[in-house]
């Protein structure tokens, strides 16, 4: 069986979560579910200043794409291709050209699942990234998205941090 990879479809700018539930649909009625595996509209936390709050709150990280992690087969290149709002996908010509390891990491996708000694209420140290040599109580777990959140200490008050699996080690 060939091997799933991350494509990149490009659509009508506004349409990126219509273009997901339409092929959300799609992947349900055609019982693609084996070769169409998972759907994306990346998003991240930017804070904003309204008058004079500062306020937290989710933006597309790349208006008019969505990420798609599927089987390449004459199927699934015509259903994503013919999906409304789907102008096509991206690389040259009319063939999609896979995201490679390196472009995927930086959006926090990880392509193989991390398997971890913790659980919630274990005690963990983080040892890469932006929280590096924190250390807080796993408070949930999503090992679809491979991270655990914790609570770490910000300006005086305890705030959840998503951390990736890989950067974190479980203290004894």
């Amino acid at each position: 069986m060939a091997e799933a990879n991350w494509y990149v479809v490009h659509t009508y700018s506004g349409y990126e979560n219509k273009v997901k539930a339409n092929i959300d649909k799609t992947i349900e009625n055609r019982h693609l579910e084996d070769e169409i595996l998972e759907v994306r509209v990346p998003m991240q936390d930017v804070v904003e200043m309204k008058n004079g709050a500062r306020k937290t709150v989710q933006k597309k990280m790349f208006p008019g794409y969505v990420l798609i992690n599927m089987i390449m087969n004459d199927d699934t290149w015509y259903v994503v291709r013919n999906t409304r709002g789907v102008t096509g996908f991206v690389g040259p010509g009319s063939k999609p050209v896979p995201l490679t390891e390196e472009e995927m990491r930086p959006l926090g996708i990880q392509t193989e699942n991390i398997v971890v000694s913790f659980k919630e209420g274990d005690t963990i140290a983080v040892i890469a990234g932006v929280w590096k040599d924190t250390v807080g109580v796993v408070q949930r777990m999503d090992y679809n998205k491979q991270t655990a959140t914790i609570n770490v200490e910000l300006f005086g008050r305890e705030t959840p941090v998503e951390i990736g699996f890989a950067e974190v080690s479980k203290m004894n």
